[in-house]
């Protein structure tokens, strides 16, 4: 699928090596205009340099926080938004390895930010996310493209393209699991999402438990 964004993943190279579900990798597969980065430590980074360098684009840094600019707020968009297409750079680890990243990136940190806010929850079946409002990296990238269409940023041709493949890929990791020829895969098969947070909230309320005795 074509975008005038241009997508750039920083893709900590434990997602790149260890995860079977990795979404980042997916995403980059749906998109033409996009490339991964692997990379711990980016600030010394030959590629992330060159691509900030690129006076085609304007670069920003998705990343949620009060410094960011909210693209879903119905505010009118800064200038600098609307004068060239955006080169979005987009942390694709987990959120402990994010935050680590981006604060030994002096580089990253002084990029502006962008952040929305999603349509919908997490469709992840196969993974908790650590709290409500949490995102994989591909759904984080479709719910940007929404928005990016509705503020008249971009065009999201093929709006069930990554939703597809992210529902795909789940279907294929929970039959492996279930398949019990394939008993060095997984122990178990998946349990349903709610299943899996009662099953969180029990062991923290054992260990809450525990520690009180």
């Amino acid at each position: 699928m074509a975008t005038r964004t241009r997508f750039v993943l920083l893709m900590h190279p434990k997602e790149f090596k260890r995860e079977k579900a990795n979404t980042g990798r997916i995403t980059h597969l749906c998109l033409a205009n996009s490339e991964i980065i692997v990379d711990a430590s980016l600030e010394e980074n030959v590629i992330l340099r060159e691509r900030l360098a690129d006076p085609t684009y304007h670069s920003a840094l998705l990343y949620p926080g009060e410094a960011a600019c909210d693209l879903s707020a119905e505010q009118p968009l800064p200038a600098a938004l609307t004068a060239r297409p955006l080169q979005l750079f987009i942390l694709d680890a987990t959120w402990s390895a994010a935050r680590k990243m981006l604060r030994l990136s002096p580089v990253l940190q002084a990029l502006p930010r962008l952040m929305f806010r999603a349509t919908a929850p997490s469709r992840y079946r196969i993974k908790q996310q650590p709290q409500d409002g949490c995102l994989s990296t591909l759904e984080s990238v479709h719910e940007l493209l929404l928005v990016l269409a509705r503020r008249g940023l971009d065009h999201y041709a093929l709006p069930t393209q990554l939703l597809t493949a992210f529902a795909r890929m789940q279907d294929f990791q929970m039959e492996c699991a279930a398949n019990p020829e394939l008993g060095g895969y997984r122990r178990a098969p998946y349990k349903e999402t709610g299943a899996r947070k009662e099953l969180v909230g029990q062991s923290a309320r054992r260990r809450r438990y525990l520690r009180v005795d």
